[in-house]
């Protein structure tokens, strides 16, 4: 099995990125709301402006870190209309992911403690089902980040995408054997396929606008790709998308989905507007938010 990395997808230049969200809901009763819409804090430090969640009504917002290190807010609220915006604007480097064709895998006694827990089943990705499945596919490669790529490769050639095909409850074992999906299920299948061989990974999800990409045709959404542990650090792959994308900007990682959920709704609501942008500033205008 051979990799599709595309080692030329060349730099854009530093540049600055409006981010931001409007999200809508109709409240039937009182609820409480945990939500993760905010930058992580990895990229804290390229901020330009507040990354602060904005709720119409104003209501007491309780700010803390969950378990894996994200930002999230907590709060009540009402019945009737709520909603959820912000608008911020962040450096990037204009650099597309990068790759270390180098980075080895680490041996699981040898790994950092915190990142045993991305070796584990969890809700979407049920681990111990794939460990025949993952070594008949990939156990022969060699060991470290082509491995990793290989398992994107095999993922975006057998999944096929499609919005119709999008379920809350679809796993990493329905993706496999329906072979369709939305682009979390992409993610989940090779986060598993990883785990089986020993590979920490874990899920992530943020804003990934079309820059350097043709445009898409479909309304811009909140973002899913995943995370390994190689070497000394954690590394971005999509097997969505599959290749080096510029303007990658986290907002959660998680064991999956059901970690790094935008919402969390401890009762009913339902969802009445949903917009996200994510696209670069023209030069001059990024003062302004």
């Amino acid at each position: 099995m051979t990799s599709s990395v595309d080692s030329s997808f060349e730099s854009m230049g530093p540049m600055i990125l409006r981010l931001g969200y409007d999200i809508q809901f109709e409240i039937p009763a009182p609820v409480t709301i945990v939500a993760l819409l905010n930058v992580h804090p990895s990229r804290g430090a390229n901020l330009r402006a507040p990354d602060e969640l904005q709720v119409e009504p104003a209501l007491q917002v309780e700010k803390f870190m969950d378990s894996f290190g994200n930002r999230c807010s907590r709060f009540l609220a009402p019945q009737g209309g709520l909603r959820l915006s912000n608008s911020t604007l962040i450096y990037d480097s204009g650099q597309p992911d990068f790759i270390s064709l180098s980075a080895r895998e680490i041996p699981v006694h040898e790994l950092p403690h915190d990142a045993l827990r991305y070796l584990y089943n969890s809700r979407y990705c049920e681990v111990d089902k794939f460990s025949m499945i993952a070594v008949e596919l990939f156990g022969d490669l060699p060991k470290g980040w082509s491995r990793v790529q290989a398992v994107c490769d095999w993922v975006h050639t057998k999944v096929s995408f499609g919005y119709q095909y999008a379920r809350p409850t679809k796993t990493a074992l329905d993706v496999y054997t329906e072979r369709f999906g939305v682009c979390r299920d992409f993610q989940h299948l090779a986060v598993t396929m990883c785990r089986a061989l020993n590979i920490p990974a874990r899920y992530a999800t943020g804003y990934l606008g079309d820059i350097g990409v043709p445009v898409s045709a479909d309304p811009m959404d909140f973002s899913a790709w995943f995370e390994v542990y190689l070497e000394d650090r954690w590394w971005a792959f999509d097997a969505r998308n599959n290749r080096p994308r510029i303007g990658r900007v986290l907002m959660a990682v998680g064991r999956d989905a059901s970690d790094v959920a935008i919402t969390t709704s401890f009762g009913m609501t339902k969802l009445t507007h949903f917009t996200v942008v994510s696209e670069q500033v023209p030069q001059g205008q990024a003062t302004a938010v």
